[in-house]
């Protein structure tokens, strides 16, 4: 495809969805993380309490959206679901840090599954499901 031309219309709907789609299952997948986490330390405060959780590691998340440019491939593992990841755990660390929510060791190494599990493993779904499609119909 050169300079000048342009996908179709369908393909531009078909790749706006994508983009659309992986930031709202990040976004969602964190605030489910953030929501989890209170539930598990029984925290009042549902809805502002998640918020609150959640927003360092959002800013992270997109943070690692713009470094690694995910809207040119959103559902990847590589390197769009790395860096959804290591930016959301990163990111939501130094902001909690530096607005003076908790940073420990263990609540670093849960962030870091928990949200691995979530951003990477979603994705690897993806793609297994396209593999296997692909493999379906060369048969």
């Amino acid at each position: 495809m050169t300079s000048q031309t342009k996908p179709p219309a369908s393909a531009q709907r078909t790749a706006r969805r994508a983009v659309a789609g992986a930031a709202l299952a990040d976004a969602l997948l964190i605030l489910v993380f953030a929501a989890m986490g209170r539930d598990a330390h029984q925290r009042g405060d549902i809805f502002t309490g998640v918020l609150l959780t959640a927003w360092p590691f959002l800013a992270g998340a997109a943070l690692g959206w713009l470094a690694a440019r995910v809207w040119l491939r959103p559902l990847t593992v590589r390197p769009s679901g790395l860096a959804v990841w290591i930016g959301a755990v990163a990111g939501g660390m130094v902001l909690r840090a530096i607005t003076g929510q908790t940073v420990v060791i263990p609540f670093v190494v849960v962030a870091l599954l928990s949200l691995g599990f979530f951003l990477v493993g979603y994705r690897l779904l993806v793609a297994g499901a396209r593999r296997f499609g692909r493999t379906r119909s060369q048969r």
